[in-house]
């Protein structure tokens, strides 16, 4: 791990080696609410071999720091952290990406995308949809959240058998423990301003019919990942933004499926996550003839 300032604030990150000489772009993981870089480490042991890849703990979040940001626009919105992300990408110069975004970081990563569309060769969303805005079940979601973020003691952690319990939220099936140790760590340590602004910075009515404009404004490819049995980002949400890019619009599947899923599935189902990106990645970028010529 190492740490970076960014727009003032020290980010956690880690970074792989380039592999090969070749001019791919690097693979940018972001992480979801109450969650850090770590979750990505099954996927880029998978992917390293043949990309450049970035994990990094958000503003707020994981082992990076939290506190406002001096900007015209709010410290914990999409925008603000689509900024940092771009500052990061300069910083460490990598000067294009496919960026892979889980829930949260995939609406981060679309509003990236669509700010500069020189760094960002591609977006990949995992677990992350939406576009459509339900006032009465956004309403209940965003005011259980509010409890979430600011109720989260330190004391949690010594509760026996709570690691348990975070092996089975919002999966299908049971996690290893460490990834319920790591769940209930993060979700105790996230910065509660952090935490709470970008909860409501990201459910408004407004910024939920954001979504699907920026979506059809990218240029750049855009698929969207889905667990099957994702009962916070359900199925239809995920197909209905995808639904709003040229891909979708030219005939092309630009929404795939994950069986066995529910809402973490580059855990849950790292094998099939890897699969689809490897699959995306063939169609849009650029492979050295040495990779092409290998028996698969």
């Amino acid at each position: 791990m190492a740490k970076i300032v960014i727009r003032g604030i020290p980010h956690a990150y880690d970074l792989t080696v380039q592999p090969t000489e070749d001019s791919r772009p690097a693979l940018v993981f972001i992480h979801g609410w109450l969650l850090s870089r770590h979750y990505w480490q099954p996927l880029v042991a998978k992917l390293a071999p043949n990309y450049r890849c970035l994990t990094y703990d958000l503003r707020g979040f994981g082992e990076s720091g939290g506190s406002p940001v001096t900007t015209a626009s709010t410290a914990y919105s999409l925008a603000a952290y689509a900024t940092d992300l771009l500052d990061l990408l300069a910083a460490l110069e990598i000067e294009q990406a496919w960026v892979i975004g889980h829930s949260l970081g995939g609406s981060i990563a679309l509003w990236a995308a669509a700010r500069a569309p020189h760094a960002i060769a591609g977006t990949i969303g995992v677990n992350a949809g939406g576009g459509i805005y339900l006032k009465e079940e956004f309403e209940r979601f965003r005011a259980a959240g509010q409890r979430i973020a600011t109720w989260r003691p330190k004391w949690l952690r010594y509760i026996p058998l709570l690691d348990w319990v975070f092996t089975r939220a919002m999966v299908v099936q049971p996690l290893a423990r460490h990834w319920g140790r790591q769940r209930l760590l993060d979700f105790i340590q996230a910065d509660t301003a952090a935490a709470l602004g970008s909860l409501l910075e990201s459910t408004t009515e407004a910024e939920v019919h954001r979504l699907p404009q920026l979506v059809a404004r990218l240029d750049q490819p855009a698929y969207f990942l889905a667990g099957a049995q994702d009962t916070v980002m359900e199925t239809k949400y995920v197909r209905h933004l995808a639904s709003f890019h040229r891909l979708f619009q030219q005939g092309q599947e630009n929404a795939v499926e994950i069986a066995d899923c529910g809402h973490l599935a580059m855990v849950e189902q790292p094998d099939a996550v890897n699969a689809a990106i490897q699959t995306i990645l063939a169609r849009h970028v650029h492979q050295p003839q040495s990779t092409l010529s290998q028996p698969r």
